[in-house]
């Protein structure tokens, strides 16, 4: 049992009722995912079932809800799109194969205890990822709220065919769309209380559908509305992973961002389930189980999922407290699929486009977004370039970019707080210096000629400038007492410029004396030969023997 997530029987009635919940919510969205990825609502459900059931048993969180996400399935799509044109006759087992492939890097990531270095990215570079996810949603959802099918060429490809598929519009698609929004948009809070409004969309759009324009007969458009069609009622069969000796790197490229974005949902959800439930999660544990649940959802031809916030949230809400919750979620939509799975043949995808869309409009963080500016001109300009890349370049690239200018901006703040309390320079005793009085009487017979180099804190590689510049700024004294007594981590990069500093104060014919430096700060030093560039009795003494020694060798 400690193999396996928190199963309870002490709230059986509550799980049942909240996994009972969650699956009338996911029904609608696995539908809507899995016709959005390309791989038909067949996979979506079963993506849905088993990424669901395999996290429920495996996983950290117990109140966690895994199935298909709108960001996942915006990967699935490019994932689906670039292999089965690369390879055609085989590129729908090979996208299968990346969600296997996937699952494996997940369940690689939890046995490595990297769960909690997962999130540790910046929230302009999370929000501007997510956001741009949201973005591309909302844009693939053009083509199949408009009646027709999307596009060739991604979100490019969509944005350069707007003008035709805006001219060649199904009136009655489009309409389905809309009245599907506005029943998302506008459904009162006291109704989805009583059922969720996605479920409400789907039905209600359904219905209309059928009674405007009767199936048999085409629409007074001239065409029939675009439906679902036959779903397989039975159990899905397995699917032999496929590799192509060209498509390779593809493949592992796109397994790596998919299983790192899956981590990232499941891993961000799990805190929101945390903060509901006054637990906590298990992030290593909750990574295997994603990874198993997407190995599983490959094999048997289901779309990548993750941690499902609204999912999740309505769990725990309608009374989920264990995994019990979860496994009932999976177990009631493998039922509706096996005996109910013909109902779901007439949904037309004008009203799937319709709830994709308000998903993709939901993703997009629009709170930050309004914010940004005020909070951060360099915060924002991060959010602004990583959705532009997300968007309109590639997901590696973004997240990559964004991670790496975030840092660059993070460090550069550190080092100049830590630069302004880590170096000074002292050549004069004043009453504000942290000194014992014996120490700022030799300051002051030293003239000005004896500077005081103290370091305190930890010497980071961005501090290093300010060690050169600090040094540099005195050129009149005669004798130099550098003082790391303080220094509680001494980097490469700044032992190398205390290195310099010391080698052109020596070279300059200066008295030169090295204390403080104990444990690892002077294991480094030694390791670097710093200590055979001065005579021995310069490194061993005390900051205050120092200072009296340095005034005595200026007298001389």
């Amino acid at each position: 049992m400690g193999v396996l997530n928190h199963i309870s029987t002490n709230n059986i009635k509550g799980d049942m009722f909240g996994g009972l919940t969650a699956a009338v919510i996911a029904l609608p969205m696995a539908l809507t995912f899995g016709v959005a990825s390309g791989a038909g609502p067949e996979a979506g459900l079963w993506g849905a079932v088993l990424v669901g059931l395999f996290a429920a048993l495996f996983g950290g969180t117990p109140t966690l809800i895994s199935e298909p996400t709108g960001p996942m399935t915006v990967i699935m799509t490019a994932v689906i799109a670039n292999l089965t044109a690369s390879n055609p006759a085989h590129g729908m087992a090979m996208a299968f194969t990346v969600v296997m492939m996937a699952g494996v890097f997940q369940i690689l990531m939890g046995a490595l205890r990297l769960g909690r270095y997962i999130t540790q990215m910046p929230y302009t570079v999370i929000s501007g990822f997510m956001s741009g996810i949201g973005f591309i949603l909302i844009v693939l959802q053009l083509g199949p709220a408009l009646g027709q099918a999307g596009p060739p060429g991604g979100v490019m490809g969509t944005l350069q065919h707007l003008p035709q598929l805006a001219a060649d519009v199904k009136p009655l698609e489009l309409a389905l769309a809309a009245i599907t929004l506005a029943i998302l948009w506008s459904t009162p809070q006291r109704i989805k209380k009583i059922v969720p409004p996605q479920l409400l969309a789907l039905v209600a759009g359904t219905l209309l559908s059928l009674a405007l324009i009767p199936v048999a007969d085409p629409a007074w458009s001239g065409e029939g509305i675009r439906r679902i069609g036959a779903i397989s009622a039975g159990f899905p069969s397995l699917q032999i992973p496929v590799f192509g000796a060209d498509e390779l790197g593809l493949m592992l490229a796109d397994a790596a961002v998919l299983a790192m974005l899956g981590c990232i949902d499941a891993l961000l959800t799990s805190v929101v389930a945390d903060s509901l439930t006054r637990t906590e999660h298990n992030s290593n544990r909750e990574l295997v189980g994603q990874g198993l649940g997407n190995l599983a959802a490959g094999l048997f031809g289901g779309i990548a999922g993750a941690g499902a916030t609204m999912g999740t949230v309505v769990n725990i809400q309608t009374g989920g407290r264990s995994a019990l919750s979860g496994i009932v979620r999976a177990v009631v939509l493998m039922l509706v699929i096996v005996a109910g799975s013909g109902l779901a043949s007439q949904i037309p995808l004008a009203v799937l486009a319709g709830i994709a869309l308000k998903v993709g409009f939901d993703i997009v963080d629009w709170g930050f977004l309004k914010r940004a500016h005020r909070i951060s001109i360099k915060g924002a300009l991060i959010l602004y370039v990583v959705i532009g890349l997300t968007v309109l370049w590639d997901l590696i690239v973004a997240v990559g970019v964004g991670v790496f200018l975030a840092n660059m901006l993070t460090i550069d703040r550190l080092s100049q707080l830590q630069s302004k309390e880590s170096v000074q320079s002292i050549s004069t005793a004043d009453d504000s210096l942290d000194l014992p009085q014996d120490e700022k009487a030799l300051l002051d017979a030293g003239g000005g000629n004896v500077l005081l180099f103290q370091l305190t804190g930890a010497m980071i590689f961005g501090v290093a400038k300010t060690i050169g510049r600090e040094h540099n700024a005195i050129r009149q004294c005669k004798a130099i007492v550098f003082d790391l007594g303080a220094v509680s981590h001494l980097g490469v990069t700044a032992a190398l410029a205390l290195e310099n500093a010391v080698e052109e104060a020596v070279e300059a014919n200066r008295h030169v004396y090295v204390v403080g430096a104990v444990g690892t700060t002077r294991k480094r030093l030694e390791a670097l030969k710093l200590f055979e560039l001065l005579p021995a009795d310069h490194t061993q003494l005390s900051r205050s023997q120092a200072l009296k020694a340095a005034v005595e060798a200026i007298k001389d």
